[in-house]
């Protein structure tokens, strides 16, 4: 599942983008106060030669967009958006420019800390006053800019709208590029979690003050393995009517999937974009229009369902049908006309009354992809010739290798006529096919494998074409953990050369449709996955369209073998970024384990052993799902909420359709042998230092200080927690984690040289001359010794094995504190401090403990019982909130190192 995700998907069909002349970024100069508040951040200019130079003086007459770049993101990334647009403005003569602004957030890893996240939400609304300002005097001065943001990027520019003094007048555009709205991908802090809260619920609460808003998202699809597509779709009680989110896969002319940093690059996406900011543009006032129902219109029209036309914002009902074109009529219920260099052109009319009886709907395909109108409608016409005639070419739509119109002959009542017009050619080559079918004999069921078939079913359909589409509905598709392939084998009675044939698997509830164009005859291979499942009120149904040769027979199935492999896809891409929880949370009942060990024995279990008799997952799972039962109820709801507990993840979840049948228990499962594996390999490693080291250093006698708490001990702590307090938390955790390390290396060292062991056999040698009673009582308490020392050492491996997962949990806080040391010494705010503090103490009492002083401590029977609901809390609260984890985990060392003391 995890090569599935991160290797195996489709090919990048992307095309760079590059720059014709030399990009160069012109620092804007922010006012003295802005810059001293934030001296790691800055604000660009991007230009190329000739352009560059004209603004250097800044004298500014465009349209400003301000670009946001993502988590650890350049604000060089630009410069695709901004060379492109440049080279549109000079094909209209610089008649309408942009101006591409972009910050520098010191490439920030806000993605993983989410302390800085509104630091810079407040830059960002600084720098939008200082662009306003550089267009104070001009002709047609912006009132508002847009905004893109990739990314994180997107998030801080949704998150201006929060600020208490940021006008939203001043953003009337807002396009995201792979941005997480939904959910942060980590949640490793709380910051970052507050943040997003924070964010939706505005847009919620909100929603119709941001009418005037026009918010577009666009994700990547399956190669974007970092920000999964169903996070990048703006929350849906948010505003419907000025808000649009699509995958880049289905978007029209890039039909491309991209991964996280080539959607930024993609010519294929970027030319859309591009295209859709200069449709934006208002005449009147040079600027993007204010018109939030052209914006939708305009977007509706380069990312949904693109007519192969030029935009207009008012087409003309009717249009008249001139020139001197020769008038054909067509009876034929099927009808294909091939064009080559015809001098003459021809209007070919198809009369609908003896059509609709028979048929439902009218569909017609043309392979040439220009941006002309060619197909009408005519109004009551009682002869063969139209003069006036609506344009129905508005209807049609833009697909790979043609552009097609399917219309329902029942929404058309006062249509007499189908027009269809072939121009004058010179050299062009192209094709145009139309038919008449019924809706019922085009359309077939294929039911898809279900979660339970384990691959063993299948289902095939043989499609005998002679038409040009066939629509084929994928019964009970509808969920998320439903992955499979689709194989459709195109075989044809000639080897003439014909057009390709598209495929488009097209999901109904949200814009995530992707199509493929296949050589005909041919096998083609279609992943069926879902971002988004489908929701509680909406029962249409996913489809297969086949823009088909009429000619040629089609088979179609969906036979899967390893149906579990791709489940495993779809649970790991959804749920991957939880699995820290379910592999802490088997460590956890393993280190219980062990002190019950203790108790009921007198030494310490394996690791490995104690994780197969303790990690069940029937001793945490069914108490979380009867919580989330319950929380159906309104009763227990309330009884919930009175005492203040926070909603279980699994809940949430849920409600995000995001959770689906057996998923915890498989990831707990996996949980369980990542810890094992990890553990062996954890173990070995620290077997192998410990080996090397003894090679290296002479070994001593084990030894072991019999006071927990010294004065050197005690000034180690105090310097540590102050490192904590006055630089980084996470800082101090890796410290005392050295700290910690070293011990156990050295305990591991000192019995791998059998040091008390040789000592032991010397001891008893020399009392050769005594009685037998005699020196076996004085070899006893070398073994003892030993004894215990192999048994502390066995709980030491397992905290420092749990307290290796804190410090990677905490490490994300400690690199952007590494990052930032230059501007900051103090990380502020950090989300490790008070936890560090504690952990120091803590630790610092464990890692000079033994199984000694705990066994006869009477709090140990208590320590060993908590990692059980500790589990159950960690997987019930923690899948969401990743900080929570330490939280659990330091109660229970707190409660082990209290047994070292009572």
């Amino acid at each position: 599942g995890v090569r599935d995700v991160l290797f195996l998907y489709e090919e990048n069909r992307c095309s760079m983008t590059y720059m014709y002349e030399y990009p160069e970024y012109l620092k804007i100069k922010l006012p003295r106060k802005t810059a001293r508040r934030y001296p790691a951040y800055e604000l660009y200019l991007y230009g190329e030669g000739n352009y560059a130079k004209e603004n250097k003086n800044l004298l500014l007459t465009g349209i400003p967009i301000l670009f946001l770049p993502g988590n650890a993101g350049s604000y060089k990334q630009v410069r695709s958006l901004g060379s492109i647009a440049l080279r549109k403005a000079e094909d209209v003569d610089f008649k309408y420019h942009f101006n591409f602004f972009s910050v520098n957030f010191n490439e920030e890893l806000v993605a993983l800390y989410g302390g800085s996240l509104q630091r810079q939400t407040k830059f960002v609304h600084e720098c939008i006053k200082v662009i306003l300002k550089l267009y104070k005097d001009r002709e047609f001065p912006p009132t508002s800019v847009a905004i893109v943001g990739h990314s994180m990027g997107g998030l801080i520019a949704r998150a201006l709208l929060t600020l208490k003094n940021f006008k939203p007048e001043l953003i009337n555009l807002l396009i995201t590029q792979a941005t997480p709205h939904v959910a942060p991908v980590m949640p490793l802090d709380k910051y970052l979690t507050d943040f997003y809260t924070a964010v939706n619920s505005h847009w919620i609460l909100k929603a119709q003050d941001l009418r005037n808003l026009t918010t577009f998202s666009v994700a990547g699809g399956f190669r974007d393995y970092q920000v999964r597509s169903g996070l990048a779709f703006l929350p849906r009680l948010s505003q419907h009517d000025s808000a649009l989110s699509v995958v880049s896969s289905a978007v029209p002319r890039a039909w491309a999937s991209t991964d996280h940093l080539s959607i930024v690059w993609c010519k294929e996406l970027i030319l859309a974009i591009v295209r859709a900011l200069f449709d934006l543009i208002d005449e009147n006032t040079r600027q993007i229009t204010k018109d939030p129902n052209k914006r939708m219109s305009v977007l509706n029209h380069h990312f949904v369902r693109h007519p192969a036309k030029i935009f207009e914002e008012n087409p003309e009902a009717f249009t008249e049908l001139t020139g001197a074109f020769m008038w054909i009529t067509v009876k034929a219920s099927k009808w294909t006309y091939s064009v080559h260099n015809d001098s003459d052109g021809k209007y070919f009319t198809f009369p609908l009354l003896s059509h609709r009886k028979l048929y439902s709907h009218v569909h017609c395909e043309k392979s040439m992809l220009d941006t002309s109108s060619w197909i009408y409608g005519c109004v009551n016409s009682s002869s063969s010739m139209c003069p006036e005639a609506t344009d129905l070419s508005w209807r049609a739509e833009l697909l790979p290798t043609t552009k097609v119109v399917t219309l329902k002959l029942q929404d058309y009542p006062s249509l007499s006529h189908i027009v269809i017009q072939v121009p004058p050619t010179a050299g062009n080559k192209y094709t145009l096919d139309c038919e008449f079918f019924r809706e019922d004999s085009r359309t077939v069921q294929l039911p898809v494998t279900h979660l339970f078939s384990f691959g063993l079913s299948s289902s095939k359909i043989l499609l005998n074409s002679t038409g040009l589409l066939y629509n084929v509905q994928l019964q009970h598709f509808n969920q998320i953990y439903q992955a499979f392939k689709i194989y459709i084998e195109s075989h044809c009675q000639s080897l003439k050369e014909r057009k390709p044939s598209v495929y488009r698997l097209h999901i109904p509830w949200s814009h995530e449709d992707s199509i493929i164009a296949a050589k005909v005859p041919s096998l083609t291979e279609i992943s069926a996955k879902l971002h988004i499942a489908q929701p509680q009120n909406d029962s249409r149904v996913p489809e297969l369209n086949i823009y088909s040769s009429s000619d040629c027979q089609y088979e179609v199935s969906n036979t899967v073998v390893f149906y579990s492999y791709f489940l495993v896809f779809q649970m790991i891409r959804f749920h991957g970024g939880t699995l820290p929880v379910y592999v802490v949370s088997n460590i956890l009942l393993t280190y219980g384990g062990q002190l019950s060990t203790l108790i009921s024995k007198g030494q310490c279990s394996d690791f490995s052993l104690e994780l197969f008799r303790t990690a069940k997952p029937y001793k945490v799972e069914p108490l979380i799902s009867i919580v989330v039962f319950l929380q159906g109820f309104n009763w227990f709801r309330e009884i919930w909420e009175s005492l203040s507990l926070p909603e279980v993840d699994a809940a949430v979840l849920s409600s995000q359709d995001a959770w689906f049948p057996l998923v915890s228990l498989i990831l707990f499962l996996f949980g369980t042998g990542i810890a094992y594996w990890s553990g062996v390999f954890f173990s070995t490693s620290l077997r192998l230092i410990s080996s090397l080291w003894l090679t290296l250093i002479r070994p001593t006698v084990l030894q072991r200080d019999s006071k927990l708490i010294t004065p050197r001990r005690l000034c180690g702590v105090l310097s540590l927690a102050l490192v904590s307090w006055t630089t980084c938390g996470a800082f101090a955790v890796f410290l005392i984690y050295l700290q910690y390390l070293f011990k156990v290396l050295k305990g591991y060292r000192c019995l791998n040289s059998d040091c008390s062991r040789n000592s032991s056999i010397h001891s008893v040698k020399n009392q050769t001359l005594t009685d037998s009673t005699s020196k076996a009582t004085q070899s006893l308490p070398s073994s003892s010794t030993i004894a215990e020392a192999i048994n502390s050492l066995k709980i030491h491996v397992t905290i420092l094995y749990l307290f290796t997962w804190i410090v990677l949990l905490s490490l994300p806080s400690f690199i952007y504190w590494l990052k930032n040391l230059r501007y900051n010494v103090r990380l502020d705010p950090d989300p490790c401090r008070s936890t560090a503090i504690v952990l120091v103490c803590i630790l610092e009492v464990l890692m000079n403990s033994s199984t000694c002083e705990v066994k006869s401590s009477k709090l140990l029977k208590i320590a060993a019982k908590v990692p059980l609901p500790l589990s159950v809390a960690m997987l019930a609260f923690g899948r969401m909130h990743l900080y929570k984890v330490p939280h659990f985990v330091t109660f229970s060392f707190f409660l082990h190192a209290l047994c070292c003391i009572v």
